[in-house]
């Protein structure tokens, strides 16, 4: 079985300096509206016969590769821009929400989530904290972070919560088991594959990253399976993991940094 997963972040009206702690890091994931109309009409125009699904009906992705489009943090955008553009187009989205930033300034509240379920969105767990390094947490940690988001949002939704994504793209199979232990029956990851495998139940399914800086036809090769984004992010993707290995804690040091002299 096989799926692809296109990964975002927060999208909002128009691109602005932040001070927020919480905003500045991933301001390079972050796209404005004009730019992610453009990315889903390159979906349209580069993969016509695609179908963009969602996790919860798959009725409609047996008999050809899926699309996934999945949006981490839970950001305000993802109420305020992507759920209007993708319902435009017919489509539903997978919103993962750090429940530890709900409420906070730019992120959103319990009604605006609630109201995202009641539409047809797929709403999931981005764990409770977005711990900087999940792959290392011990396993009580694993299990309190993915227990206590899913409780929130079960609660919220008044449902279980079953679906899920990896925070800061530190997958391990050990995370995958915390997981599948804490009740979550889907979880996404940060690994540019299409293939799908199971842990200990739980399916995991990769994603294609999109950045502030990838282009469109980028993202339109993606959805329609070609070959060279799909290689070309896995050997960035191999050789960031092996940068994460070896420089350790100092690898999340060096990122930020980078990061934020990007935004000056």
């Amino acid at each position: 079985m096989k799926a692809i997963s296109i990964g975002y972040h927060d999208v909002v009206e128009a691109i602005t300096p932040s001070d927020d702690p919480l905003r500045r890091c991933p301001a390079h994931y972050t796209l404005d509206r004009p730019s992610f109309q453009t990315h889903l009409d390159a979906i349209l125009t580069q993969a016509p016969k695609a179908v963009v699904s969602s996790i919860g009906k798959p009725r409609q992705w047996v008999d050809q590769v899926p699309i996934f489009l999945t949006f981490d943090d839970g950001a305000i955008g993802s109420y305020t821009c992507v759920a209007e553009e993708l319902e435009s187009r017919g489509w539903r989205g997978h919103f993962f929400v750090t429940t530890d930033w709900i409420n906070k300034p730019d992120f959103m509240s319990p009604a605006q989530i609630r109201e995202l379920h009641h539409r047809g969105h797929v709403i999931g767990s981005h764990t409770h904290s977005h711990p900087a390094r999940m792959s290392n947490l011990s396993w009580d940690d694993l299990i309190r972070e993915w227990s206590v988001s899913c409780q929130i949002l079960s609660d919220i939704l008044g449902e279980p919560m079953r679906v899920a994504s990896v925070a800061d793209g530190y997958y391990s199979r050990k995370v995958g088991q915390s997981a599948a232990a804490a009740g979550i029956q889907v979880l996404f990851n940060s690994e540019p594959v299409k293939s799908i495998s199971t842990v200990d139940g739980c399916m995991i399914l990769g994603r294609y990253s999109i950045k502030a800086g990838t282009p469109t036809s980028t993202t339109g090769a993606i959805a329609s399976g070609a070959l060279w984004p799909s290689l070309q992010q896995t050997g960035l993707w191999e050789a960031k993991k092996a940068m994460k290995a070896l420089a350790g804690d100092s690898y999340l040091t060096v990122r930020k940094y980078i990061l934020s002299t990007r935004q000056l």
